[in-house]
């Protein structure tokens, strides 16, 4: 890709390194054109639960490792935020490595002044905090569900048919999983609240959105194993939810007006 686009600061979570859903050849044509001052890892950037099961490292995953670490040479400030996938890093709390900053939550102030609280958002999950075995009995039925996505999509390209992800499809169309969708963002912006924040970040769902909840602006910056999406801030506070699918053949983001019909101020 010959164009680059230079941001404040870029939010990326729920790569899933490691596992075969995950996206990282495209995640790495995102990041040949985005550069940033700053770039959050929001969490489950590595699939710590996958690989403890069976070993899959293929060199794109490790092409997505060393991109990163290049940027950090060349002057990006990386935050990793961890999440319940990787959460191993959170034993290493306030150290760095190679550069990258762990921090088990964050406050980022944009350009225009605003506050924004950054958390994985998996505290807020009580199946993954409280019944583990059935959290992992989850993690293979989505798995499941991102296997027969690769299928359809390959069934879709041989046709012509845009990108279209199944496993995203069935969740918003059971209502146990949009109930929970509802309950989970309600919880992460009355932990904003208590914070004083303007807005919340957040990732642990694979729900890209950005709106706001009782008067606080919640944004899930998605993942890059179903959505292929991400959040970034302009040089003027601007904030931007990118789904890559969508304009990576223009080389450059769309605004949220044309996305979702709203751009946030």
């Amino acid at each position: 890709m010959s164009e680059t686009r230079h941001v404040r600061t870029l939010f990326l979570s729920d790569v899933h390194l490691g596992t075969r859903g995950c996206q990282a050849a495209v995640l790495l044509d995102f990041l040949k054109v985005y550069e940033a001052d700053t770039i959050y890892l929001v969490g489950d950037i590595v699939d710590g639960w996958r690989l403890r099961q069976s070993w899959y490292w293929p060199q794109s995953h490790n092409d997505v490792v060393q991109k990163m670490l290049r940027k950090v040479r060349k002057g990006t400030r990386v935050i990793y935020v961890p999440g319940n996938h990787d959460e191993f890093f959170r034993d290493y709390v306030g150290s760095n490595f190679g550069g990258i900053e762990i921090e088990e939550e964050a406050i980022h102030r944009c350009a225009d002044g605003r506050s924004m609280f950054i958390l994985h958002g998996d505290k807020f999950d009580t199946v993954v905090r409280n019944v583990r075995w059935l959290a992992l009995l989850g993690d293979w039925a989505y798995d499941f569900a991102i296997w027969l996505n690769g299928h359809i999509a390959r069934v879709r390209r041989y046709f012509g048919l845009p990108y279209w992800s199944f496993s995203q499809w069935s969740k918003d169309k059971v209502k146990r999983a949009v109930s929970f969708i509802s309950a989970f963002e309600q919880a992460v912006v009355t932990d904003a609240r208590r914070h004083g924040v303007d807005m919340v970040l957040c990732g642990h769902i694979h729900k890209p959105t950005m709106r706001t909840i009782d008067g606080v602006l919640y944004i899930n910056t998605g993942d890059w194993v179903e959505s292929c999406s991400a959040v970034v801030e302009n040089e003027d506070g601007r904030l931007e939810l990118i789904h890559w699918h969508q304009v990576a053949d223009a080389f450059a983001p769309v605004s949220v007006k044309e996305l979702s019909g709203e751009l946030v101020a």
